[in-house]
């Protein structure tokens, strides 16, 4: 699975995922320093593996290359100091949205950070990248917060001994374990084939009890599923999650219910103002981690699972019950098809093939000419409810941001940080170049679901006092 995320990987279409933190420097014990930072955070990275692995590869190998450890690790190359020209969020969006554009350097461990001066408020911000096939949703946030603590004057972990890393291997290494895996394929996919190919007539069959998924391929198009080109443009936005909640227990709902609502809301508020407002619901991709089911190796965990949003119904809260109703039975469906269905296929992503198609399919922009998979990507992460601090520097914001694909050009990512639920919006620009537009609707959203929860409790109130 960590592979796959290379070979899907185009000019245009790139896998990293990134994060933009917003600090308050003056919590910093001493102040801000750019040059201290990046020195705690050298200290910082000898404790994290993760951080100092690079690819290795051999050029006859047959199977998926390999994690080595780097022995020619330099922090300078992955911590850049950075100011933008005018301290404004459109103008961090832009010099954001240019840092998300550019491919990462695979001969170096796929990590970098910006720490962003300029602000107009004093604030530093941080952009972070780091490679899909080195991090998933839960690991990225667990490395993250390797580097956060409860306190500003946390003392740096202490370690008696230096972490285990990727270790090492020659060609030769590669060579020949890649044969090995590449010759017990066949069996492994025999193994495989009879329980997936069932899949199918049980998708069918809870097709016709109304028990399934939407499919893949059925989503209505719009201006945002398209081919992508490899420019991004980013917003964001800040929510009460105490709203949130208020909605949540006002209608007996989860979070993630409220969530994908509030997305609804605000792509038919942004799509209706273009005139383009399909009249079947969109469609979206939730990725899921399957850290706890599955035993597989590798650091991606994640399955993913299809659902309506509910765009075509105006009424808010009769979106929010029917989004409510259908996450229960596809979460059930997702689980029927098991938590390892896409890391056991994706083993057979042959590197040379997979690729190649890949950069076809790019070229020839065919997102444009089969029916749309999905319409976008929204992933909700839960995030701590305490104040965070980043090496010192409290966190003011945090907003992850995921990538994009072709045929699917948004990807709004959203996480719960000491009360409030950040908002994060990556973009194809070309395909969405009024983003803001779009981040900015997320609070009207919440507000049309919060006036009507407190509607809905004040008629229960007066209905209770009459009984």
């Amino acid at each position: 699975m960590d592979a796959s995320f290379l070979y899907l990987e185009t000019p245009t279409q790139m896998l990293h995922v990134c994060g933009l933190i917003i600090l308050d420097g003056s919590t910093i014990p001493g102040g801000y320093s750019f040059a201290k930072l990046r020195d705690e955070l050298a200290i910082r990275v000898e404790t994290m593996p993760s951080f100092k692995r690079r690819l290795e590869d051999s050029r006859f190998n047959l199977d998926h290359p390999v994690w080595v450890d780097d022995s020619d690790f330099d922090i300078e190359r992955h911590v850049h100091r950075i100011a933008v020209p005018a301290g404004g969020r459109e103008e961090l969006a832009e010099l954001c949205g240019s840092i998300a554009s550019q491919p990462m350097d695979r001969t170096r461990p796929l990590w970098e950070m910006f720490f962003i001066e300029g602000l107009e408020d004093g604030s530093i911000a941080v952009m972070s990248k780091m490679h899909h096939a080195n991090v998933d949703g839960v690991t990225g946030a667990n490395l993250m917060s390797q580097l956060c603590s409860l306190e500003p004057d946390t003392p740096r972990p202490e370690f008696d001994h230096r972490p285990k890393g990727a270790g090492t291997a020659s060609s030769l290494d590669i060579t020949i374990d890649g044969m090995l895996a590449f010759v017990s394929r066949p069996l492994r996919m025999a193994k495989m084939l009879p329980g997936s190919l069932a899949l199918l007539p049980r998708w069918i069959d809870r097709a016709r009890k109304g028990e399934a998924m939407p499919a893949p391929f059925t989503a209505p198009r719009t201006s945002l599923n398209g081919a992508i080109t490899g420019h991004r443009s980013i917003a964001y936005g800040e929510l009460s999650l105490d709203d949130v909640k208020l909605v949540k227990n006002t209608f007996g709902v989860k979070v993630n219910d409220v969530v994908l609502t509030m997305c609804a809301g605000a792509l038919r508020k942004y799509l209706e103002n273009r005139d383009e407002l399909p009249d079947e619901s969109l469609v979206s991709i939730v990725p899921v981690s399957v850290h706890d089911k599955s035993d597989r190796p590798g650091t991606n965990q994640i399955s993913a699972m299809f659902t309506q949003l509910g765009t075509d119904i105006a009424d808010p809260i009769e979106r929010l019950y029917m989004i409510a109703e259908r996450n229960t039975i596809n979460k059930d469906h997702n689980e029927a098809l098991g938590a390892t269905l896409l890391q056991d296929w994706a083993q057979f992503a042959a590197p040379a093939v997979f690729g190649s198609a890949m950069r076809v399919y790019a070229s020839l922009k065919l997102a444009e000419r089969h029916p749309v998979v999905h319409n976008l990507v929204v992933s909700n992460v839960p995030g701590p409810p305490l104040p965070l601090y980043f090496m010192g520097a409290r966190i003011k914001q945090m907003y992850p941001l995921g990538p994009v694909f072709h045929g699917a050009g948004l990807n709004v990512t959203v996480m719960s940080l000491n009360g409030r639920l950040n908002v994060g919006l990556v973009a194809c620009k070309e395909l969405a170049p009024h983003l803001w537009d779009l981040a900015d609707a997320f609070s009207e959203a919440l507000a049309e679901l919060v006036k009507a929860a407190r509607t809905h409790a004040r008629k229960r109130k007066r209905s209770a006092a009459s009984s």
